[in-house]
């Protein structure tokens, strides 16, 4: 009876194993595909259509997209928007989800109901428009921030890992004479270090996502981030025009370029998984059980 088991067991290990291997085999070939096409040439993509390994290799579409320097500007930029955006949205959204995490705090039902609205409901894109607008931030790189510096998903992840801190330790602290503050970046924030590099990557991926925001506030284009710049160029590479180019010496290869788009811009956050990786699941998971 046990060996059946054995057998059935390691039967149910193989197919489980082939089905787990299928899935992620067509979860990353697409990703090849488009990092082998931007390396081919825009025949061949033409021809096949679907490429894993090019027949033949070609640097065209990242010549043309680095043909100029303005990609390097826009890409410090989004590196720049990227990091103090992250910075600053960790500082308040952990100031304000460690404020509700406290049971003690007067009017903590309301304003969490407030938090929840404002996930059912926003201004929309005109009343957030005149409202930068009223606060001067057209045109600046504050407006590329500010508006978005705190989300409502996010704060709430936060707050329920917060709430998951034993009682006593902070009991304690206040028993030594420690401050809010000093509870909150001494004992809670080096306690909840899962949770702060899962919510700094939902926050990164954010800032360096920003199209729509830049589209709407920035009127010059010195100040474009990464996909701006990197839509644009993929419009150019696709006009009628196929002469035209960024600084009339590289020739736009079409198809490719798009693929080349999506590695540069998603290559640069793309690298920054692999250190995060180890507190992803266990800050999401471990922030969204308890309410």
């Amino acid at each position: 009876m046990v060996e059946d088991r054995s057998i059935s067991g390691r039967i149910y290990a193989a197919i489980n194993f082939t089905l787990l291997a299928l899935i992620a085999l067509i979860t990353v070939l697409p990703f090849v595909h488009v990092v082998a096409g931007s390396f081919t040439t825009s025949a061949e993509l033409a021809a096949h259509k679907f490429v894993l390994i090019p027949r033949v290799w070609s640097w065209d579409a990242y010549k043309f997209i680095f043909s100029t320097n303005t990609i390097f500007r826009a890409m410090g930029v989004s590196i720049g928007v990227t990091l103090v955006g992250t910075l600053f949205s960790m500082f308040i959204t952990s100031l304000m989800a460690y404020g509700l995490a406290r049971r003690d705090l007067d009017g903590r039902n309301v304003i969490n109901f407030m938090v929840v609205f404002t996930m059912l409901f926003t201004g929309g894109m005109i009343p957030t428009f005149l409202v930068v607008k009223e606060l001067g931030l057209i045109n600046t790189y504050a407006s590329l921030i500010l508006p978005s510096a705190i989300s409502a998903f996010n704060m709430i992840i936060l707050r329920n890992f917060f709430q998951n801190i034993p009682e006593g330790l902070e009991e304690s602290a206040k028993i030594d004479g420690c401050s809010d503050f000093g509870i909150l970046f001494k004992i809670v924030l080096p306690l909840s270090m899962p949770a702060i590099a899962t919510i700094s990557l939902f926050y990164a991926v954010t800032y360096w996502n920003t199209y729509m925001s830049a589209i709407l506030y920035l009127d010059d284009s010195a100040k474009w981030p990464i996909q701006v710049l990197l839509r644009q160029i993929v419009v150019l590479a696709s006009g009628m025009d196929h002469s035209s180019t960024l600084d009339g010496t590289v020739p736009p290869p079409d198809q490719t370029i798009k693929m080349a788009v999506i590695v540069v811009a998603t290559l640069p956050i793309l690298m920054v998984y692999p250190f995060l990786q180890k507190h992803f699941a266990k800050g999401a998971l471990l922030g969204s059980v308890k309410g």
